[in-house]
């Protein structure tokens, strides 16, 4: 079963999760067998972004989809996860050109610096003319060289966001996809009432930086075959047996995809009778299938005529009895 453990150090401003995705990422492979599934790089890739993402919605307890994109010039054309509140996921990929084996990030998605990984928080409950937020960072360095481990490239988004310094190690197969976040929690009250620090406040800055870089280090010695075979408590206890730990109750991932038949008949209702009767006229019907879990909804001449008939009872009146 799917599971996401997080954890304090004791006494530490530091925290961490640990997330290992068995049934929910087998799911989310076998719902692409039909379409021949994905080439073992473009497995990894996604594996990878669905641990992520499971880590930084629980992170952040974001009240809404939080989607994680990565989308370039490569033969992976685009990428998503998206996550919900209840930690519900899914995932897909588009992949249009030829993957070789041993492609690189940069290779599948960054071919010409042109990748990018786009994060967007989009709230559940929107006020009016509210708007889903997104940050988007590039898939390069400060001097445009390539980044090719994605936890590099989700570490400087957090970082950026959040202004936390952020250690993250990921891995996939056709098993699990699993992910480890180290962070470092913000303190206050290190400063006066000027906002100045003074030698005592600025010595407990350097002891909270030493200790975060210290378990952060620890952190980076977890070996990818261990991510992905070893059960969370092998794994805490290989990595952090001298330090104290509170750890939480567990919670549990599943996959779950939101597509409906109301919400295709509205899509296609967003195209308009034109767009519609033009596809109706070339092939008969209707097909739209779900890029993230297969599902397949066919409409033919009488389904799409009732998506417009419904349109037009939902209108109000043009105009009213004073």
């Amino acid at each position: 079963m799917s599971e996401l453990h997080k954890f304090l150090f004791d006494g530490l401003p530091v925290r961490g999760m640990l997330v290992r995705l068995t049934d929910s990422w087998q799911e989310i492979l076998k719902r692409r067998q039909a379409a021949g599934g994905y080439p073992v790089e473009v497995m990894h890739l996604l594996g990878e972004m669905t641990a992520a993402g499971a880590l930084m919605q629980s992170n952040i307890k974001f009240n809404g989809a939080l989607i994680l994109q990565i989308f370039g010039d490569g033969p992976v054309k685009l990428a998503v996860v998206e996550v919900q509140p209840d930690l519900s996921l899914r995932a897909t990929a588009t992949v249009t050109g030829n993957v070789d084996a041993g492609n690189s990030l940069s290779q599948l998605v960054n071919v010409n610096n042109k990748g990018r990984c786009a994060i967007t928080l989009d709230p559940k409950d929107k006020f009016p003319g509210q708007q889903p937020y997104q940050g988007v960072v590039p898939l390069f360095g400060d001097q445009h060289e390539k980044i090719e481990k994605l936890s590099e490239v989700l570490e400087h988004y957090m970082l950026q966001s959040e202004q936390l310094d952020t250690k993250l190690i990921l891995a996939a197969d056709g098993n699990v996809a699993a992910g480890l976040l180290i962070q470092r929690l913000p303190v206050t009250g290190l400063g006066n009432l000027e906002g100045q620090i003074d030698r005592d406040a600025n010595e407990d800055q350097i002891g909270i930086n030493e200790d975060y870089k210290r378990i952060a280090m620890l952190a980076s010695t977890l070996k990818r075959e261990e991510l992905l075979s070893l059960d969370v408590d092998t794994i805490l206890r290989r990595l952090f047996w001298e330090e104290p730990l509170t750890r939480f109750e567990p919670v549990t991932p599943s996959f779950a995809c939101s597509c409906s038949l109301d919400r295709v008949s509205n899509m296609l209702r967003s195209l308009g009778t034109a767009e519609i009767e033009s596809i109706l006229a070339e092939r008969g019907k209707v097909e739209v299938g779900c890029e993230f879990c297969g599902a397949q909804y066919d409409f033919d001449p009488v389904d799409a005529a009732q998506i417009f008939t419904h349109q037009s009872r939902q209108q109000p009146p043009t105009s009213t009895v004073q």
